[in-house]
């Protein structure tokens, strides 16, 4: 009976040094356990991150290279001889490829047993990486001191071909090494609101080790990269499809659990499904690629059919056409799309912060600009949360026109958080570069507020210097993808908690940490013109603006959104501020004249 450790890390991005030191002091650690372990699974890029695009070529090492620096750890550890699976970027003959190292660590045979290369390379959404490593061509299991094992590197397992590949090949135990951000939030079958990428994740495991009646070990990154969020939830999974470990969400955790291969023995006699597969799929896949090829290609074999049978009709066993049939489906009883788990996105927002403010960049300390209204109200306490009140710094920046409430508002937030202040008067620096451009400083709204919303980004940025202080942003995703901000002012800041929470969501989570009622009650308003609110300008309001949003993103034509209950109207408003403002969610577009172009060659993450 094996025990099993699955340590899911956070990784230093592009540090291979230091993720060995780490992966060192989890063989330490481990080394000291009763009964001893004897495999550690690590995550798939542990040695590096995952997200790290071009850099690849930087972190890369041969498995040879690997073993012999685990081998370095090992030792150093003084820890008893134990197998390590660990996800790695590696160099082999001259290629790429995302991979996972098996080895023996310690003992006379200590050695490398097995290298995956990962197959299947997703290339939609947030990855790429069919651009930066190549795939590998196999599935194999392979055997260890303990048992049979094989490989899966985390879109492997998405594949159901995949698992069938190493039960076929006699292995125990499927190890599944993942760097997967968590997406959505979702219910498990227990009611448990989880991140929905990860109830996905427990339902293909799951599928895994119960159609093929193998122990499933995955284990998952922790931390942030670029914003993206790898959410832990190690889990170990029995042949039964039954989840016997789980590991935290957004921490740093080893599992260890002690895997009874018997117990495979009594899953497959109890569904013998692999070995209903070992008997018929030679006959499956006789025929597999010899069927129609495309139009004019081949004709279409005939189907195959016994004719009816003499007898009565079976007209009776028809139901009533009259009955009633519950029908189900998109558009019936959906319930709020944009409802959210608000104690979930709590810890989600919190550790994206820890993460992105001390570990990425090394602050301490976080610095906000406090307008008095629900986004800043929020960024403030989830920056308290994250950090600390003694390392959270809020700023006023009021100018001439503003709402004497706003201060009052922004002043009640630092009071409730006991965070340290700066209040900053900027109405004679905005004035008085208008007094030299205009007569008399006279000029219209919307360029006075533009100025008014950069010169607040100047007193950020350079507090930020002052108070070594990183500035966090406060702009929610319905104004980032209405243009409703100032390029280069609002969305300015390097981290943003709430740039992917639409304003209605923004409120609820506001309300459940705590916001005061009083401003998550009062209009929204960007407070740059004496009696100005947002909602007003957009001339529709958030619960529709955010709606609408949500539909249109998701690929819905303006006509499909209109027959969700909205006017042609409001669709159109929308839709028109939606595709006329996506330069302002760009970088400036560069004239590509070379082969490493920023941003287009020369690829590396803002956290690299």
């Amino acid at each position: 009976m094996p025990r099993l450790a699955i340590a899911q890390l956070r990784p230093s991005k592009g540090d291979y040094g230091a993720n060995l030191q780490k992966i060192g002091g989890v063989l330490a650690q481990v080394a000291k356990l009763d009964p001893p372990v004897d495999v550690v699974v690590f995550p798939e890029a542990a040695t590096s991150g995952y997200f790290v695009e071009g850099g690849v070529r930087d972190v890369a090492v041969t498995a040879g290279t690997l073993f012999r620096d685990l081998t370095v750890e090992h030792e150093a550890a003084g820890a008893p001889p134990i197998d390590v699976a660990i996800g790695f970027y590696e160099v082999f003959q001259n290629h790429f490829y995302n991979s996972c190292l098996y080895a023996s660590l310690g003992g006379k045979d200590a050695g490398v047993r097995h290298v995956h290369r990962k197959v299947f390379l997703p290339t939609y959404g947030v990855f790429d990486e069919e651009r930066f490593v190549d795939r590998g061509r196999e599935i194999r299991a392979f055997d260890t001191r303990w048992g049979r094992a094989a490989i899966l590197i985390c879109e492997d397992a998405w594949h159901s071909l995949s698992g069938t590949i190493a039960a076929l090949q006699g292995a125990q135990l499927v190890i599944v090494p993942s760097a997967s951000p968590a997406r959505g939030t979702g219910m498990d079958e227990e009611g448990i609101r989880l991140p929905a990428s990860v109830v996905r994740w427990e339902r293909i495991l799951r599928g895994i080790a119960d159609e093929h009646g193998v122990w499933v070990a995955f284990a998952s990154l922790v931390g942030f990269e670029g914003g993206k969020g790898f959410p832990g939830g190690s889990v170990v999974v029995s042949p039964t499809g039954e989840i016997a470990l789980r590991g935290p969400l957004f921490e740093e955790a080893v599992l260890t659990y002690d895997v009874d291969f018997e117990e495979i023995t009594t899953a497959r006699s109890e569904a013998p499904l692999l070995a209903d597969l070992e008997v018929n799929l030679p006959h499956l896949i006789k025929n597999l690629g010899k069927g129609e090829t495309g139009k004019g290609k081949r004709r279409a074999r005939a189907v195959e059919f016994d004719p009816a049978a003499n007898g009565a009709s079976r007209q009776s066993a028809i139901h009533n056409p009259q009955s009633a049939i519950h029908i189900v489906g998109r558009g019936v009883e959906e319930g709020d799309p944009l409802a959210i788990d608000p104690d979930l996105a709590r810890r989600w927002l919190t550790s994206f912060l820890k993460d992105e403010v001390v570990r990425r960049r090394g602050f301490t300390k976080g610095i906000v600009g406090l307008s008095g209204g629900v986004d800043s109200s929020l960024t403030a306490f989830l920056a308290v949360e994250a950090l600390g009140n003694e390392n959270v710094i809020g700023v006023r920046m009021p100018y001439r026109t503003s709402s004497p409430e706003s201060l009052e508002h922004a002043e009640l937030v630092i009071q409730t958080l006991g965070i340290q202040s700066v209040t900053l008067d900027i109405t004679a620096a905005v004035d008085g570069y208008l007094s030299q451009v205009e007569k008399n400083g006279d000029v219209d709204p919307t360029r006075r507020g533009n100025v008014m919303a950069r010169e607040r980004m100047i007193v950020l940025f350079d507090l930020s210097a002052k108070y070594k202080a990183l500035p966090i942003g406060t702009s929610n995703k319905s104004e980032r993808l209405l243009g409703y901000f100032t390029w280069h002012a609002d969305d300015t800041p390097p981290v943003n908690p709430l740039g992917d929470l639409f304003k209605t969501q923004v409120r609820a989570l506001a309300r459940h940490v705590g916001v005061p009622e009083v401003i998550l009650r009062k209009p929204p308003t960007p407070d740059l013109v004496p009696g100005q609110t947002t909602e007003g300008d957009f001339g529709i309001s958030y619960d529709k603006v955010d709606r609408i949003l949500y539909y249109l993103i998701r690929g819905m034509k303006p006509a499909e959104v209109v027959a969700r209950g909205f006017t042609p109207e409001e669709v159109a408003k929308v839709a028109g501020r939606l595709d006329s403002t996506h330069w302002k969610r760009r970088l400036p577009t560069v004239a590509m004249m070379s082969q490493t172009a920023i941003g287009e060659f020369y690829l590396r993450p803002v956290d690299y």
